[in-house]
């Protein structure tokens, strides 16, 4: 696999960083940040000369940095906070132009001829005079007050005004955001109704920020989610893309948005709150006594996630394109149907454009390989993701399991599955938590789609319609037969060519061994 980047973000990853990320010799971005990773940090990635970008942050993480990553001569970013790192700090890794080693036990003091996290907005990190602050303090609100009284004598002069400009703070007019058919909460509301976004409320984290659970004044349950870097492009584009997406998106398989909040320096979403969390909570992270997802509940999920997907590519103008499609982003009400959400990835398609981005958006193990390689989306790379999504509900499994590095074939749970499978293994596939109460036809039926929805091709993969239709019973005998036939093809011909090579091999070999054993 030669990955330029691998996003592993917020996964809830258990045991070591394996050295073997050592090898990936093209990778120039690896994003762990927010998983449950112990141990020390490889020496082995100081060989990663590509490597631009190294984000190890909120684990559990010990021992020292190695000085091995000093060597690392296009890195530009390293963060490596909040963990339990300790000793010195290599003097080499304050020269990167964005660094932040806080909330660990490093030699990190006031002392230190650098500070431990890098300030790029002021001259060396020192802070400014305090007088230059009490003068910004009345200037600013000076210049406030006179954009108040601008605003409401502009308004009072023209009577037709009736354009309603959503901010929380008088004068800071953001007129790029106004959403009149959604509710606007007040910034005061949400920080109240989440206990001032206290870390025992999160729910979970994304690309973009963090999800609160929250109770408003009236009692409503509500999941608030908090942007975070919304000033940076991609951030403050995925706001307005979601919000714009959402209005135009409504079904009872997509989750609804309800509200939002804007202010100078903030900008959350609101939603309704999924009682029963997501599919990826429900398949792996439940306390004890909580109920396993019975068969019955699998198969209703993911005939209800396929027809929101097939909402989106099909019968939204623009069609939408999540982008992010896992167990993860499927939630689930009180009724355990699900709801596709976290469109913070999405993208609207104007079929007239092109639908190549700069930037691959997702979580590695669920991205369309035409994605990853090219960049270049559509509504076959979101088909991808939902057979990934599939196996996930079938085996309880992650999309990737480093446990089985040392057989490379399956790290990838469709690796893993595709040999189980061929092997007519289908029992070892399922969910050992469903204690053998399942319907192996129906299993059998949902692995076939999940493969053909999985296909290396984006043409060859079926339309999210399609994968209703399987789903429903209609169609999939003549599609499997189809895949079938190519699949053998392929299989024949990698091992026609293995076979030549190892021919090849052992020809090279035997010359070796010929000229050895010559005249002397």
């Amino acid at each position: 696999m030669h990955f330029s980047c691998s996003t592993l973000k917020g996964n809830g990853i258990n045991g070591e960083i394996p050295e073997e990320f050592g090898n990936l010799s093209n990778l120039n971005s690896l994003d762990l940040e927010n998983n449950r990773l112990t141990g020390q940090i490889p020496s082995s990635l100081g060989n990663l000369k590509k490597l631009q970008f190294l984000t190890l942050s909120q684990n559990n993480l010990n021992g020292t940095i190695p000085e091995s990553l000093t060597g690392l001569s296009n890195l530009i970013n390293i963060q490596l906070d909040s963990n339990n790192l300790s000793g010195q700090i290599p003097a080499r890794l304050f020269q990167i132009p964005k660094y932040n080693f806080t909330g660990n036990h490093l030699n990190c003091d006031k002392n230190l001829p650098h500070p431990c996290e890098s300030r790029s907005n002021d001259s060396g990190g020192s802070k400014k005079p305090t007088i230059g602050i009490i003068v910004g303090i009345i200037g600013g609100f000076l210049v406030l007050l006179s954009g108040v009284l601008l605003f409401f004598w502009c308004k009072a002069k023209h009577k037709g005004y009736r354009r309603e400009v959503f901010v929380d703070v008088a004068g800071e007019v953001d007129r790029r955001i106004a959403f009149g058919q959604l509710k606007r909460y007040s910034w005061r509301e949400l920080q109240l109704a989440t206990e001032n976004f206290n870390e025992k409320n999160v729910l979970g984290q994304g690309g973009f920020g963090k999800v609160y659970r929250g109770v408003l004044a009236d009692n409503t349950k509500v999941a608030v989610k908090r942007l975070t870097d919304f000033e940076s492009p991609g951030g403050d584009a995925a706001f307005q893309r979601e919000v714009e997406m959402i209005s135009v998106a409504v079904h009872r398989n997509l989750l609804r948005l309800i509200g939002f909040c804007t202010t100078p320096t903030e900008r959350l979403l609101v939603y309704p709150f999924m009682q029963n969390l997501s599919v990826a909570y429900r398949l792996r992270e439940i306390k004890p006594g909580e109920p396993v997802l019975d068969w019955a509940t699998r198969k209703r999920i993911a005939l209800g996630a396929a027809r929101g997907l097939e909402y989106l590519h099909e019968h939204c103008n623009p069609k939408i394109i999540h982008r992010d499609v896992k167990a993860a982003n499927v939630l689930l009400d009180e009724d355990f149907e699900a709801v596709v959400g976290d469109f913070g990835l999405a993208k609207l398609v104007d079929v007239r454009k092109t639908n190549v981005t700069t930037q691959v958006r997702g979580t590695m193990g669920h991205i369309a390989p035409e994605y990853l390689s090219t960049g270049k989306s559509s509504e076959r790379t979101d088909v991808f993701g939902y057979g990934i999504m599939l196996l996930e509900l079938v085996t309880g499994q992650r999309a990737i399991d480093f446990s089985r590095l040392e057989e490379e074939d399956d790290v990838l749970l469709l690796d893993h599955v595709k040999k189980l499978e061929r092997e007519k293994k289908l029992d070892a596939i399922v969910d050992h938590n469903l204690h053998k109460s399942y319907n192996i036809q129906e299993v059998e039926i949902m692995i076939q789609v999940a493969l053909l929805c999985t296909q290396a091709s984006p043409e060859d993969r079926p339309a999210m319609s399609e994968v209703v239709r399987m789903l429903e019973g209609e169609g999939l005998a003549e599609r499997w037969e189809e895949w079938q036939h190519v699949e053998v093809t392929r299989r024949q011909e990698y091992e026609r060519l293995q076979r030549r090579f190892d021919w090849g091999e052992d020809s090279i070999h035997n010359q070796e061994a010929i000229e050895l054993s010559g005249g002397r």
